[in-house]
């Protein structure tokens, strides 16, 4: 299987947020080995100021919404998805593509587990058309 770098430039442009999700997708077996007993490097850099500068980035060029999708709004806790999976070497070295915004995404939770694990999506539901009191329904219009 040939690895495919994915961008933030690629990503916009597909006008579905099925799609967006399908480009990302990386369907790992859970319990797949990623840092292991190294799992220290990455928080360390989660818990940088440079890590930080990147996070909130993404958040305000996403509108914080899921997969920078507009419409998707995330209402819980956004997670900064790194669109091409991170190595240990990267860490180590300090590679400047962990925090290049050209490579992060805005995803819920439900959305970055998704990406990881191919669970099925909460994500793509429709959205209803609202109605003055649609939310009180003892009330009429």
């Amino acid at each position: 299987m040939t690895s495919m770098i994915r961008t933030y430039s690629e990503l916009i442009k597909l006008t579905t947020f099925e799609r967006r999700y399908e480009y990302l997708r990386l369907s790992n077996v859970i319990g797949d080995s990623t840092f292991g007993y190294d799992r220290y490097l990455n928080q360390h850099l989660y818990r940088s100021k440079v890590w930080r500068r990147a996070r909130d980035y993404a958040i305000n060029r996403d509108n914080a919404c899921d997969l920078g999708f507009p419409g998707h709004d995330i209402f819980d806790r956004i997670v900064i998805h790194h669109m091409n999976p991170l190595t240990i070497e990267q860490i180590q070295d300090g590679s400047k593509d962990i925090i290049d915004p050209e490579f992060l995404i805005c995803t819920s939770q439900d959305t970055h587990l998704a990406i990881h694990y191919g669970r099925a999506l909460r994500s793509s539901f429709v959205l209803a058309e609202r109605r003055p009191n649609d939310t009180i329904p003892w009330r009429r219009e």
